[in-house]
Order: structure tokens, then sequence, then C-alpha cells
């Protein structure tokens, strides 16, 4: 079961084979600016429990009421495969103020912890992605509800706010 605690879906992501490209091909249906960050650094990343490495590359704009992610994995090895695949639906991301207990609890419930990082950016904030299971066909997401993150949110739908389609893909 699902934390109740957890947010409603915060954020849909979608797996690409590259960002910017995904990003000029989704503007046009009115999802946007998008914000790109090549090659996040991250720390303390497991995957599947063992220390890792995950190079990845994000777009991120605004859909409505969630922020709407392009991700593409660069340098792909056999063991991150699962992690990112090159399209589709990725997962759906939660904000979490309780990040340690919300992520044993999906574990508890069966949503194996697939990855988990923290970022190098604005306090490192955790986040970490779990098995949704065939019934959600994707996995899910949860991000530590941090002022960094919140502030980055906020950024991303500001920019959106009366957004008249130009220079729809932006380097951060």
């Amino acid at each position: 079961m699902i934390d109740p605690a957890m947010s409603g879906p915060t954020r849909l992501v979608y797996a690409v084979d590259d960002v910017r490209e995904a990003a000029a091909g989704w503007a046009p249906v009115g999802i946007g600016p998008f914000f790109i960050v090549d090659h996040i650094e991250l720390l303390d990343v497991r995957v599947n429990g063992e220390e890792a490495t995950f190079d990845h590359s994000r777009a991120s704009g605004w859909w409505g009421d969630v922020m709407f992610e392009l991700i593409c994995q660069h340098g792909l090895r056999a063991d991150a495969a699962p992690i990112v695949g090159t399209s589709g639906l990725h997962h759906v991301a939660h904000s979490v103020n309780n990040f340690e207990a919300t992520s044993a609890g999906l574990a508890t419930d069966g949503h194996a912890e697939v990855l988990s990082a923290r970022t190098t950016a604005g306090g490192g904030g955790g986040f970490a992605l779990h098995d949704g299971g065939s019934a959600r066909g994707h996995l899910i997401g949860i991000y530590e509800a941090t002022p960094a993150l919140r502030d980055f949110s906020d950024m991303v739908r500001g920019a959106s706010i009366g957004w008249d389609g130009s220079d729809p893909v932006r380097s951060l």
C-alpha cells in the first residue's frame, strides 16, 4: 500500500534517447518550456542495493498541475539496464517529507528499491525509484521534499505561466 502521507503525483517522467530532441517534440503541444540539466551529479548511488553510478540528463517542463520530465541514461551498463529504458513512461514521482520511512514502507509493501541516490545541489535531497510491479507498468519515484526541490519546481512552473512557445529548450 502506498503511504497515505505521500503526496499525489508531482512528476511524470518519460525515458527518451535524447532529452533535447524529445523536449523540442513535446513543446508544440504546450508542455514547457523545458530546462535541461546534463550529466547530473549524484552521491551515494545504489542500484539494486549495490554501490553504483547513474549518469543521466534531464529536461524539466510543466504540464497542467505536474512537472513533466524527460530523462536519458548515458553509458548504459547491463546491470543498470532496468533503470531507464529508451521510451515510454518511466516513473511517476511523489514528494515525501519522511524519505527513509516512505522508502522502507514501499519496500515492505513489495515495491523493491531499484535505485537510490542523493543530489549534490540544494542540500543533497534523496530520491529513490521503486518497482511499481506489473499492475503499474512503471517505477514509483519518491523525492525528498526539500526547499531546493520546491524552488526548482516553482521556477519551472513559473516559466510555464503565460509561456508563448518561444525558446522551448533551455540549458541550466
